[in-house]
């Protein structure tokens, strides 16, 4: 399984058949949109500064990317 593409949150049921639910690349690109968000990175604030959604989409997958590189280190 490539980098990322294996899932966040995997589970099998009673009939021993696999969940494999977001991939771990999404799980780690949605938490850190809600960073960027939190930290006010998001949006058109009084200055006029801000990402837009699409911004804040690339943002968060390069964030997510740099987390798999460097947990990939660790396996």
């Amino acid at each position: 399984m490539s980098k990322g593409n294996s899932p966040a949150f995997p589970c099998v049921d009673k009939d021993k058949r696999m969940w494999t639910g977001m991939n771990l690349r999404d799980y780690f690109a949605l938490e850190a949109s809600h960073g960027l968000i939190e930290a006010g990175h998001f949006g058109v604030g009084p200055n006029g500064t801000g990402l837009d959604t699409k911004e804040l989409a690339i943002n968060a997958y390069a964030i997510a990317d740099a987390m798999l590189d460097e947990r990939e280190k660790y396996r």
